[in-house]
């Protein structure tokens, strides 16, 4: 039998089940919004409405309720993707009760919960702007939670004190309280919230939070709150120590706060929030191309593999600090793998704001030891 002979040179073209991974889409704003006179063709009620062009949109807006103020006041910062659900409500929000109903119900809130089946994206950026109420901010953040995203609520409080009672009946690390609103008043503060959300991911990235960004448009707040850049005792201060976020004016009008509700101080920061949140979906979704493949070595290799390549490619572009996927024989006995059950670990440090900077101020005469050379070489 002839052996055939090769003689030369060739290259064999590899493949190998590692696959680069893309962080999922964050930027998407996600709100309930009401407008009793919007074009109910392009804004259909109850049903999720995904909008590309939100200058364009605000021509079909209305002119009453939440939307076409919600809609200008993102406008002002940007041009995001935003899906919009449109409730009817009795005159316009008057009645508490059917505002609450539509909004937290089936009718608003949820219907977000079919947005990425009905239009290919999902929010993440979530809000009820001009709309919040304890019942509707309870909604709100119970959805946060299911779409692996973040809320922004106003507080909806007669003053200080008020705000930071009703902050404290929530505990979600998915919803960022704020207070005061803007001098607008209604939707305005929430709707800029969420589109200075969006502007963030696309232009600094998902890791920074929302506070110290200048926010375009707003001139004012609708009640004055104190705020100093070494003050301790002020307003401001007040509310971040209560996880409220508020409005300052330095330089501009800005949010300042970091912190979520969260009753877990791990997840304090927004950006450990969102973080986690984009791990978990973009681990997620790179892997449904592994699932029902046979549990080899090999496969188990290339998961923990491309895992790891994602995460020193985001080490690198500075959105964490590290992370690593690693597989443990303590958590995969032979009868579970035999079972087609693998258990993979993974652990992550975001990047944390830079909350507070402290300077140590020393009376010292040290620079006058040598003042006698320096008059020599002045």
């Amino acid at each position: 039998m002839t052996t055939t002979v090769f003689h030369g040179i060739k290259t064999n073209l590899l493949t190998t089940a590692t696959t680069a991974i893309t962080s999922v889409a964050t930027a998407v704003i996600g709100m309930v919004c009401t407008a009793t006179d919007a074009d109910a063709t392009a804004f259909p009620l109850n049903t999720p409405v995904l909008i590309n062009d939100v200058r364009s949109a605000l021509a079909k807006a209305g002119t009453t309720g939440t939307l076409s103020t919600a809609l200008a006041a993102i406008a002002d910062i940007c041009s995001p993707t935003v899906i919009v659900v449109r409730v009817a409500i009795d005159a316009e929000g008057q009645d508490a009760l059917v505002t609450g109903a539509n909004v937290g119900g089936y009718t608003g809130l949820q219907a977000l919960l079919t947005a990425e089946a009905l239009t290919g994206s999902r929010p993440r950026i979530l809000g009820t702007p001009g709309l919040s109420s304890e019942a509707v901010v309870t909604a709100l953040a119970g959805i946060a939670q299911k779409l692996r995203g973040m809320a922004y609520a106003h507080m909806p409080a007669t003053d200080l004190a008020d705000a930071i009672t009703m902050r404290a009946n929530f505990g979600q690390r998915e919803l960022m309280p704020i207070w005061p609103n803007t001098g607008v008043g209604g939707a305005d503060v929430e709707a800029r919230a969420l589109g200075l959300r969006a502007y963030i991911d696309g232009t600094m990235g998902w890791n920074k939070t929302i506070s110290n960004v200048e926010i375009p448009g707003v001139t004012g707040t609708d009640t004055p709150v104190t705020w100093g850049l070494d003050g301790d005792s002020t307003d401001a201060a007040l509310l971040n120590n209560a996880q409220i976020t508020t409005l300052i004016r330095r330089n501009g009008w800005r949010f300042w706060g970091n912190r979520t509700a969260s009753s877990d101080a791990r997840w304090a920061f927004e950006s450990a929030v969102r973080t986690s949140q984009v791990l978990q979906d973009t681990i997620d979704d790179a892997c449904f191309q592994f699932s029902d493949n046979d549990l080899t070595v090999g496969l188990v290799r290339d998961i923990v593999t491309t895992a790891n390549a994602y995460f020193k490619k985001l080490k690198t572009q500075g959105y964490i600090i590290g992370a690593t996927c690693w597989y443990d024989p303590a958590s995969n006995q032979g009868v579970d793998l035999a079972n087609g059950q693998l258990v993979l670990d993974y652990d992550f440090t975001p990047t944390a704001p830079l909350e507070g900077l402290t300077f140590n101020q020393i009376l010292t005469d040290k620079y006058y030891v040598d003042f006698s050379a320096l008059l020599q070489t002045a």
